[in-house]
């Protein structure tokens, strides 16, 4: 099954960038992490581009262990995939997640969509050839951690079969809308995006209804037919 595409309504214009930063509730009084300083340095970034700053959106007291929860950096990401701006800048990759896998997704996603995304820190630049190869090594890394996480599954499985504990009998959804969520999700989509996206495309849920819910999404995820498709 091809990937899938995050499909953008009109052409960003150029040189355009917008902004995240975020800080959990611990780094709030950390004045190197705080909301100011990665302001200034997404600021002096795009000035050294000479690029157009359109807006800078702040989490404030969220976690970086996962995509989900943060409507900014939701907000960000849709403005690059809708056109609004070219580029999405960070003053730190882990702004946008602590996760080398959620990172290492929304690296891929980026390139997959056309849009670029700049951290500061570390160098990655998916608009040049050297970041684009910093972008690639981090995907590498995530690539990795999922299947690491895939095996730890497996092993989790057996291990309760020797036991004798009975497992939930798996879904009768098809291999190919398992996969897309899995898939989906690696790439850092939110459970609430997929959920939409599987709605609009009108895609049957088990139980043949066509309205999907965020849990619903992550039950898939999390479930046997998942297991199954890491260790294919």
């Amino acid at each position: 099954m091809a990937a899938t595409r995050t499909r953008r309504t009109r052409t960003a214009p150029a040189g355009t960038a917008v902004g995240y930063i975020r800080v959990s509730t611990a780094e709030q009084a950390d004045s190197g992490a705080g909301l100011a300083a990665q302001r200034a340095t997404i600021e002096a970034e795009c000035a050294r581009r000479g690029w157009t700053l359109v807006a800078v959106h702040e989490d404030a007291g969220a976690s970086g262990k996962s995509l989900d929860g943060r409507p900014q950096l939701a907000e960000a990401l849709a403005a690059v995939e809708t056109g609004t701006a070219a580029a999405l800048v960070v003053a730190k990759l882990d702004r946008l997640s602590r996760s080398v896998r959620d990172a290492a997704g929304l690296l891929e996603r980026a390139q997959r969509a056309g849009w670029a995304l700049v951290a500061s820190d570390l160098g990655v630049d998916t608009s040049t050839p050297a970041g684009e190869a910093m972008a690639n090594v981090m995907a590498s890394f995530g690539q990795l951690e999922r299947r690491m996480i895939g095996a730890r599954t497996r092993d989790a499985l057996a291990a309760k079969r020797a036991a004798g504990v009975r497992l939930g009998r798996p879904s009768s959804l098809p291999a190919e809308v398992v996969e897309r969520i899995v898939r989906d999700h690696d790439a850092g989509l939110g459970w609430s995006a997929i959920a939409r996206a599987l709605t609009a495309d009108e895609v049957p849920t088990a139980q043949g209804g066509r309205a999907w819910y965020p849990a619903t999404v992550r039950k898939v995820y999390q479930g046997q037919d998942a297991a199954k498709l890491a260790a294919e």
